[in-house]
């Protein structure tokens, strides 16, 4: 005899639920067998994980739009990217390097809330390659980092970078600080001084972000690499904090920040620095100062002679001895070119006949 089809459902439906429920109870077994309580984490992973929790929100994800020029193509648009850090929440202020947004037309700055801003630059220092952003009509809610104090760093601390890695926003790295004061040559041949160096895996769109002590304080902003691939080679420089912490103040009030002109041209040589030529007129002209370069005029011809004689050696900067000319724009930048400059000077060599001038410089 036929049973209806629908006690073969019913008896299938019964099969079901018990093996479903021996199944779940089996898991529920497993699960109690195996999980694990989550990992514990050592003062150290604390330290970072609270760091980036605090800090993270600050830090801007800066897309740039670039019009390039092409003769098959003409006029194409071209995107870049780099990374910023809030540091104004009321006025919307973002710091980052210049070579992030230079020669750009657009620049965007995204939020870890999701929002995009339209930026307008406010100011640039192209010697520390630092360029101050506004966002036009910031959101509540901004998220800022404090500054530390750079001066206090010691080679071997640990650091935290965070910033936008080939696009990867809000990455953190952490390493240590493997040297300070460190110099290099930029591509257009001028140098960049007194960088912190780390080992904190820094790679292109890093630029801009910001350099972290343990203590969740921005102690630089990370501007270069050194690597023969382009990518990331555990060598990393940082514009140190203090030295934009002495320009911020100009900088967002006039947009660039004026640099002390003493109207010299100088050179290394053998016997230390050297007056190699002046400007006309200029504060180094004023106070009589000798060049190498010596300007003479007679009845049919103009021109100049060297006189290595004569020329002025210059052996101390307000009171501070000096061998190099990197020594004596040193002294005088960080003087900040309020007051006059006292210089010590030699005729043609070390040991010859002295003299002190006092220089008033041009603020430029």
């Amino acid at each position: 005899m036929k049973r209806p089809l629908f006690i073969y459902s019913f008896i299938f439906a019964i099969i079901g639920v018990t093996v479903a429920y021996f199944l779940a109870g089996k898991n529920e077994d497993v699960n109690a067998r195996y999980s694990l309580p989550v990992a514990p984490r050592s003062q150290d992973e604390q330290t970072v994980i609270d760091v980036y929790k605090n800090s993270n929100e600050a830090v801007a994800f800066i897309t740039t739009i670039t019009i390039t020029f092409d003769m098959f193509s003409g006029i194409q648009p071209e995107e870049g990217t780099g990374s910023g850090v809030v540091i104004d929440t009321e006025k919307g202020m973002v710091l980052t390097n210049l070579h992030v947004i230079e020669n750009a037309k657009q620049v965007e700055v995204s939020l870890a809330n999701g929002g995009v801003f339209e930026a307008k630059l406010v100011g640039i220092d192209r010697d520390s390659d630092i360029a101050i952003l506004r966002l036009v009509d910031p959101p509540d809610g901004l998220v800022r980092i404090p500054f530390g104090d750079s001066s206090a760093l010691e080679i071997g601390q640990q650091v935290i970078a965070i910033g936008n890695p080939f696009g990867l926003n809000r990455t953190l790295t952490t390493g240590n600080i493997s040297n300070l004061n460190r110099t290099i040559r930029r591509p257009d041949g001028t140098f960049m001084k007194g960088l912190i160096q780390t080992d904190a895996s820094i790679n292109v769109g890093n630029s801009g972000g910001p350099l972290l002590d343990k203590a969740g304080r921005i102690i630089g902003i990370n501007t270069a690499i050194l690597s023969r691939s382009g990518d990331s080679a555990g060598i990393s420089f940082a514009v140190p904090i203090n030295q934009i912490k002495r320009i911020l103040p100009e900088l967002i009030a006039t947009g660039k920040v004026l640099k002390p002109d003493l109207g010299w041209v100088l050179i290394d040589t053998d016997q230390g620095p050297m007056v190699h030529q002046i400007i006309p007129g200029g504060p180094a002209d004023l106070a009589k100062i000798k060049p190498i370069m010596r300007r003479v005029e007679g009845a049919f011809i103009t021109g100049f002679v060297r006189d290595l004689d004569r020329a002025d050696l210059i052996t101390a900067i307000n009171g501070v001895a000096v061998a190099t000319k990197d020594q004596i724009d040193d002294i005088i930048s960080q003087s900040g070119g309020a007051t006059s400059v006292k210089v010590e000077l030699a005729q043609g060599r070390r040991n010859g006949p002295s003299r002190v001038v006092t220089i008033d410089p041009i603020l430029r």
